[in-house]
């Protein structure tokens, strides 16, 4: 009798795990991109910024390759401006966020490329008069460049600005049963003078998402944001304050 209501017990708990893994294995997929290709609709053209055909910017192709795996879509570009340096742009977009895929942050990704990272900070970029998306700024140093790096990060409705905020926003969508999709907007360029290459590192993160069409700004900064900067859009076209 004992014995037969250990294994009952036993069976009753092991149930009990297989339904609870049951119900949080995610099963709707959550997509901001809707099928969207970034090479599309990110402009090449906008507010003094022209693309600059180079073989500088390598972007990886290779089928094999990690970042194939872990991105669907991958554009990256220099853009020159009219008064100011050449930028560096790279957007990777992964449609599936899981513990087995997930964007790569530069703070992990160029120190194995042979570069070592000497400042990291969290910081704000503003995009309109009353939004603004959290971001992080890295310096990156190797024997050939120094590299201003300014950075941000969405997982699904999420905008986390490390790898812990990253971990918790994949664990609170599981928890919901999401699978999101995920992007990796990064911004560069080469200088010394830290002050200076954050200033246009924001200035071009604001003209491009501001270039980018409305209904497809979300795939970049979030559906909230998105909104906040079209209803901005609105309210100014209508001569009122936002």
């Amino acid at each position: 009798m004992i014995v037969t209501r250990r294994h009952a017990l036993m069976g009753g708990a092991c149930l009990a795990a297989a339904g609870a893994a049951w119900a949080l294995k995610p099963r709707r997929r959550l997509s901001l991109a809707q099928g969207a290709k970034l090479d599309r609709i990110i402009p090449r053209r906008f507010s003094g910024w022209t693309e600059h055909q180079s073989d500088a910017l390598i972007t990886p192709d290779d089928e094999d390759s990690l970042a194939n795996r872990l991105y669907s879509q991958i554009v990256g570009r220099l853009y020159a401006h009219d008064s100011g340096p050449i930028v560096m742009m790279l957007i990777a977009y992964g449609d599936t966020q899981n513990d087995l895929l997930q964007l790569h942050r530069p703070e992990v990704c160029y120190p194995a490329f042979g570069f070592r990272i000497d400042r990291s900070s969290e910081v704000s970029v503003p995009l309109s008069p009353h939004i603004s998306v959290p971001a992080r700024e890295l310096t990156a140093y190797s024997p050939q460049r120094v590299e201003q790096i300014l950075y941000w990060t969405r997982i699904g409705e999420h905008l986390p600005t490390d790898g812990r905020e990253q971990r918790l926003a994949k664990l609170k969508d599981q928890l919901h049963g999401i699978i999101p999709d995920g992007v990796l907007v990064r911004i560069s360029l080469v200088g010394d003078d830290e002050a200076e290459a954050l200033a246009t590192n924001r200035r071009f993160a604001r003209d491009l998402v501001n270039a980018i069409p409305a209904q497809h700004r979300a795939i970049l900064i979030g559906s909230e944001a998105a909104r906040g900067m079209e209803f901005s859009e609105l309210e100014h076209s209508k001569g009122r304050p936002a």
